[in-house]
This record gives C-alpha cells, structure tokens and sequence, in this order.
C-alpha cells in the first residue's frame, strides 16, 4: 500500500470512529527528510481521496496538489524536525479526551499498565491558538520525548513510526479517558503503587524489550 492510500484510510478511521467532527482534525506522513504528506483545510476526514491529499515541503510550500494546506501544518512539521524517528502526526478531537484536555486534566497519574508502557505520561498543554506559533510553543517542553499530548480546550495530537502507530496511539488516548471517565462515575480510579511500577518496567524491558524514556518514566 502506497504512503497516499495508507493516509486515506487512517483518514476515514478517524471519521468513523468520531474522532473529528465535518472538517475537523489534520493527518499527515513524513515521505522523506524534506517532505510531508498532508491532509488538505476544510475537508472532511471521511470523505479524502488521494488526489485531495498535498505534498509539501518543511516549511509548508505546497510541492504536489490543489488546495488549501491544513492551518496545522506547522504543529506536524515542528514534530518532524526535532523527531527523525517519528514519521506521522494525528490530530484529532475525541470526545473523552478533549474533555479531559477542556477540564485541564493531562494523564500523568500512573493507572493502566498498558498506558504506561506504550504512551507515558501524556502532558497537558498551555491553551494557545489554533495555527498559530503559540500553538508550538505550547508542545515545545514536551516535544523531545512525548509522544502525545493534550491540547488545552482543543483536541490530542499523537505521533508514531508510521501512521498505524499514530492512529492507534490516538486510538488508547480515547479508550483511556472513556475508562476513566466511567471509573470516577464509579467512585475514583485507583493508581499502580510505586514498587509495582518498577516491577512493570523491568517485565517490559526483560520480556518484551519496551524501554520507556526515562524523561516520561512515571518513577
């Protein structure tokens, strides 16, 4: 599957799962070190084709294509010069999460194991404005080592090797906050003890070679 077809239809995922609403969210792919597949402003997720998807270069100039760049691109293209291993940004509004980033609430409290070893601490970051250098600002301090993050009053940006990776990311963010929305309707969430994190983190290293950044460790 080509990098086109393999964005389209992570494309329509997003959409059917409600993580965008009509024109909402931006999907793009690193093709290589000086371009960048992105999807288009003002179209809806669900609805892409290839040919509605633009080439660009780092610094937004529009390479291959018709039509408006997403107003997001600087968001993915800041994430690809500091990340040379990540190759796909996924920006999205899920509901669960975007209330917890609304109430300013990032997932930084250690609860679901598996959480921990694939995402992390997720940071809560500043509100600034949509397509604007604030906006970079606002992700700078975590961009190093994250590999999401909660956008204040606005949505979730995940990255990953490769857009499945980005997408699922996108995809636990949800989950997570759906579980633990219902688990404080229940009453509260309970986090995982301090010795048992180590435990956890030495189980992942040994058995499964997952080496968590020490900067996003939760201990």
């Amino acid at each position: 599957m080509n990098s086109g077809s393999e964005l389209i239809r992570f494309c329509h995922k997003v959409y059917e799962k409600e993580f965008v609403a009509a024109y909402d969210g931006n999907l793009s792919i690193r093709l290589d070190s000086s371009r960048v597949l992105i999807t288009p402003s003002g179209k809806n997720k669900g609805e892409l084709s290839e040919n509605d998807l633009l080439e660009i270069d780092l610094e937004g100039k529009v390479l291959r294509g018709s039509g408006r760049v997403s107003s997001e691109f600087r968001l993915h293209t800041y994430i690809y010069k500091i990340r040379p291993e990540l190759n796909a940004v996924v920006h999205c509004h899920p509901v669960y999460t975007t209330a917890f980033a609304t109430a300013g609430e990032g997932f930084t409290t250690p609860v679901f194991p598996e959480f921990i070893l694939h995402l992390g601490k997720v940071p809560l970051c500043r509100y600034a404005t949509p397509s604007t250098e604030d906006l970079i600002r606002s992700i700078e301090p975590y961009a190093a080592f994250s590999h999401a993050f909660l956008l204040e009053n606005h949505g979730a940006v995940t990255a990953g090797k490769d857009i499945s990776d980005a997408y699922y990311k996108m995809e636990k963010l949800e989950h997570t906050a759906k579980t633990l929305f219902t688990a404080r309707k229940l009453g509260r969430e309970k986090t995982i003890p301090r010795f048992k994190l180590k435990e956890l983190y030495e189980v992942a290293e040994n058995k499964f070679g997952i080496i968590p950044d020490k900067r996003n460790k939760f201990i």
